[in-house]
């Protein structure tokens, strides 16, 4: 897709457009923000609290979708950096729930 090439282009150029417009866009789309964030999980770039996190889902619940799913999910931190994804995450879904 020639978009994507002269999105990568303009964001060499003036990244805080490109981000911002990204962000409407994930926001906007839960469709599109979910196959991103999944795509993101399975290929090892975030945690799966990180992944709750951002689909606003309780990681327990995200889980369970994603057995249903039939996509495989990693057991505990894969490293030092995961482990620190997951204990901010459930620490931000505590806080979440008590405001509530």
């Amino acid at each position: 897709m020639w978009q994507l090439k002269q999105l990568e282009r303009l964001a060499e150029l003036e990244p805080d457009l490109v981000a911002s417009a990204f962000e409407e866009l994930f926001h906007s789309r839960k469709a599109l923000r979910e196959k991103l964030v999944i795509g993101a999980y399975l290929d090892g770039e975030i945690s799966l609290a990180k992944a709750a996190e951002m689909l606003e889902q309780h990681p327990v619940l995200l889980r369970k979708k994603l057995l249903e799913k039939g996509i495989p999910v990693r057991l505990g931190a894969e490293s030092q950096e995961e482990l620190i994804a997951e204990a901010v995450a459930a620490k931000m879904m505590r806080k979440g729930s008590a405001a509530k």
